[in-house]
């Protein structure tokens, strides 16, 4: 059965839909924390993010994001604001499942890949193949705090 859809304020889904950066945390093997920066796009349901032509140390399917996922799909997103200002904090964590859409879901994977581009030029640019690989990233709980406007 699908996780209800939660019901969020008009300025929250702004803040997801606008916000340029977040932090994507997976578990390991031993169920240790693998945090990184990402990418991404939401569409109002779920989030988006590719495996682009950035340099990468290691081949793209080998990523430890990548193979953390294939383990356990349980994933967290922190998207923040930091101010020195402390009256202007606030954050937002999101705790879902993720899912490396596959090849022949086509249609999914090329509609993520247009909002992508249209969300940042880089990967309009060239950044972003238009074949990716995208992981879909499905919110169980999203949590908030702060001044969110």
């Amino acid at each position: 059965m699908a996780p209800k859809q939660q019901k969020l304020s008009r300025a929250l889904k702004a803040k997801l839909k606008e916000t340029r950066v977040a932090r994507l945390a997976t578990l390991d093997t031993k169920r240790g924390p693998h945090v990184i920066p990402f990418c991404f796009a939401y569409d109002g349901k779920v989030f988006y993010t590719p495996i682009d032509r950035k340099p990468k140390r290691v081949a793209p399917q080998r990523l430890t994001r990548l193979q953390n996922i294939r383990k356990s799909p349980h994933v967290a997103i922190l998207i923040d604001q930091y101010d020195e200002d402390w009256a202007r904090l606030w954050y937002i964590l999101v705790r879902g499942t993720a899912k490396i859409i596959p090849a022949s879901a086509r249609r999914e994977r090329g509609r993520a890949i247009r909002l992508l581009k249209a969300k940042y030029p880089q990967y309009a640019g060239g950044m972003l193949a238009d074949d990716a690989m995208v992981i879909r990233i499905t919110p169980q709980k999203i949590t908030s705090w702060g001044q969110i406007e």
